[in-house]
C-alpha cells in the first residue's frame, strides 16, 4: 500500500522544518547501520558481549529526541543504542566502549548495555528489563525540586509493563506529578513471547488511564507520528502539567540478541512489518515533498558508511581501559538537590 494510500500528506508538514526532517531521516539511518556494522564485528569475533539490535525501531527513539532539547534527560533500556544515539551520542565514543577501550562512554567498563553520558542527559541504559522505571521518576522529582522547566523521558519495553516497577513508577510520578514522559516502545514481543501472551487483551493507555496520566496509542513505524505524540506530552510536562505517556507500536526486525535466528517470529509476519520500515517510508516522503532527491540520499548513505568506518578506526586505535580503573566511577556522591559534591 503506497504512503498516499495510508494518509500520508502531500506537502510537507507545518510543524517541522527541511532540516528538521533531514536531520530525523539522517539519525534513523545512522542508527540502522551502526547496529548492521556492530552485528558484522560481533560476528567477525571483533568484538564480545551481548548485543541486542533494535532494527526496525528508529522511529521510536529518533521521534522522541527530535522533541527533546540537549538539557533534558533519557533514561534506557538494553537494547539502547538507537536511544542513546538518537539523543547525541557519537558513534565513536559509542564503538570505543564496545571495544573495552578508554575511550569509550564508560571508559570500557559498561559495553552494549549500559551507555551513559551525563553532559548530554544520558543517564544510563540498563540490562534488567524495566531497570530504569523505577529510577526516572527520582530524576523528574529532582527537576521540579530545582525549579527548572527540563523534562526525562524514560524508555522501555513492552516485557517491562509485566513488571511492579511498572505500576510504582506510574503511580509516584502521578503522585507527585513530576514532568516525566515514559514511552514504551512495544516491539511486540518480550523476549522470545508475543505481546499478546504476556498481557491478556491489553490496552495500555486504559490501563495507565487509572493512574491519570494521559496516554496516546501511535503508529511506532511512523517517526513523525512518534514526534507529535511525544512532542505534546513534552510540552504539557514543561508547563506544569505532570506526566505523560506515549505507547509506540513497532516491531524489532531480528532476534532477541545477535546469535538469535527469530525462530519464533512468523516470516509472513516479519515481512509484513518490513514493508513498513519507517526509514524507507520517511525517504520517500522526502523525496515526494521535493526535499530530498536520490542523488543526495545516496551520498547520504556514503557519508554514514565513512562515519561509521572512521568511528571504528578510531575505536581499535584507542588504549585498552587500564585494569586499575576497574573501581573507579563506581559511587558518585549528590546532595539533596542532585549537585555532585
Amino acid at each position: 500500500m503506497s504512503d498516499k494510500a495510508q494518509g500520508a500528506p502531500e506537502a510537507p508538514p507545518e510543524d517541522l522544518t527541511r532540516d528538521q526532517l533531514l536531520a530525523m531521516y539522517r539519525r534513523m539511518r545512522l542508527i540502522r547501520a551502526f547496529e548492521d556494522k556492530t552485528k558484522a564485528l560481533f560476528e567477525a569475533g571483533e568484538i564480545f558481549g551481548f548485543y541486542h539490535l533494535s532494527q526496525g525501531q528508529e522511529a521510536v527513539p529518533v521521534g522522541t529526541c527530535a522533541a527533546l532539547r540537549p538539557d533534558d534527560y533519557i533514561t534506557s533500556t538494553h537494547r539502547g543504542h538507537g536511544d542513546v544515539i538518537a539523543k547525541g551520542c557519537d558513534v565513536r565514543y559509542m564503538f570505543a566502549e564496545l571495544y573495552g577501550r578508554a575511550t569509550g562512554y564508560c571508559k570500557g567498563k559498561g559495553g552494549s548495555m549500559h551507555i551513559a553520558d551525563f553532559s548530554q542527559g544520558i543517564i544510563g541504559a540498563t540490562g534488567i528489563v524495566g531497570g530504569s522505571l523505577p529510577t526516572a521518576p527520582g530524576i523528574a522529582l529532582s527537576i521540579k525540586m530545582r525549579g527548572t522547566d527540563q523534562v526525562v523521558v524514560c524508555f522501555f519495553g513492552d516485557g517491562a509493563t509485566a513488571g511492579g516497577g511498572f505500576h510504582e513508577a506510574l503511580n509516584l510520578s502521578s503522585l507527585w506529578q513530576v514532568p516525566i514522559i515514559f514511552v514504551c516502545q512495544n516491539n511486540q514481543y518480550a523476549l522470545s513471547l508475543p505481546w499478546e501472551q504476556t498481557a491478556y487483551k491489553c490496552d495500555l493507555a486504559r490501563r495507565v488511564s487509572t493512574y491519570h496520566i494521559p496516554a496516546e496509542c501511535v503508529d511506532g513505524m511512523d517517526v513523525l507520528a512518534v514526534y507529535r505524540a511525544v512532542k505534546k506530552a513534552v510540552d504539557r510536562a514543561r508547563a506544569g502539567g505532570g506526566p505523560g505517556f506515549v505507547e509506540a507500536k513497532t516491531y524489532r526486525f531480528l532476534g532477541h540478541y545477535v546469535g538469535d535466528p527469530g525462530l519464533y517470529m512468523p516470516p509472513e509476519e516479519r515481512e509484513e512489518w518490513r514493508k513498513r520500515d519507517a526509514i524507507q517510508k520517511l525517504g520517500r516522503q522526502l523525496r515526494q515533498w521535493g526535499i530530498l532527491t536520490d542523488e543526495e540520499d545516496e551520498q547520504m548513505g556514503l557519508e554514514i558508511a565513512r562515519e561509521l568506518e572512521e568511528a571504528v578506526e578510531f575505536a581499535r586505535q584507542s588504549p585498552l581501559t587500564d585494569v586499575r580503573e576497574a573501581l573507579t566511577d563506581v559511587y558518585v556522591h549528590f546532595d539533596y538537590l542532585g549537585n555532585p559534591l
